[in-house]
């Protein structure tokens, strides 16, 4: 289980307790965070779960795949560095403290 913290754009902290083998965008889902749609339900075919992850945690994440990379592209003003999407976030107890941050808006 990990601690996460999701940030609303307008500032609004939720801590949720997320169990491990979720992706952190199950996170937001099962805990009703808003600023996360998840429209194609984690098949990494949109860019409906782009988050900004906090600076600290940015070198700790693995690394983005070519197919992340690709959906990033139709993100909402992507981040090179900080820019991922919550479907590919795989939850373990190494993600304990992740702090992520919504963007304005989905797209």
């Amino acid at each position: 289980m990990a601690k996460i913290t999701y940030i609303e754009h307008n500032g609004k902290e939720h801590v949720v307790d997320v169990a491990n083998g979720l992706t952190v965008m199950e996170g937001a889902r099962d805990n009703n965070i808003p600023g996360i749609e998840a429209d194609c339900g984690g098949a990494c075919a949109c860019s409906t779960c782009h988050v900004y992850v906090d600076a600290t945690w940015v070198e700790k994440l693995p690394a983005k795949d070519a197919m992340e990379e690709d959906m990033l592209d139709f993100a909402w003003e992507p981040d090179t560095e900080k820019s991922r999407l919550t479907c590919q976030l795989k939850v373990s107890d190494d993600l304990d403290g992740l702090i992520v941050r919504m963007p304005e808006k989905q797209i």
